[in-house]
């Protein structure tokens, strides 16, 4: 069973949190800033889950929650999604278009370890 995630968000206070909390429980943690070229990363790198932000420069977290689903190579990748808002309506959207799960910031380390280990089976 692998342990590893790739981290899609631009918030450095975030990453560093996200990456600490996962690291110390032995998950190896990449990270990407970048919308534009965040799929061809997932693709890239293959993870056994994507934290993915909602607002990120170049395009958003749905758009390419959107290219994961369609594609049938990543059949199954849990996709947690992180937004500011934590509004109804991206909830909504976040889970038709097939996030794993939702999670709004601030949230707690707690939270975050245990969607993971939840949503990997680790």
């Amino acid at each position: 069973m692998g342990k590893h995630v790739l981290l899609i968000e631009d918030e450095p206070n975030i990453i560093e949190a996200i990456r600490f909390i996962l690291s110390r429980e032995g998950w190896r943690v990449d990270t990407h800033s970048d919308g534009t070229t965040a799929y061809d990363r997932v693709t890239a790198v293959r993870p056994d889950i994507v934290i993915l932000d909602v607002m990120l420069p170049g395009r958003s977290g749905f758009d390419i929650l959107r290219d994961i689903r369609a594609d049938t190579g990543l059949n199954g990748l849990p996709v947690l999604m992180l937004t500011a808002k934590g509004q109804v309506k991206d909830r909504e959207m976040a889970e038709r278009m097939g996030a794993s799960r939702f999670m709004a910031k601030p949230f707690s380390n707690t939270e975050v370890l245990a969607s993971v280990r939840e949503l990997t089976g680790a």
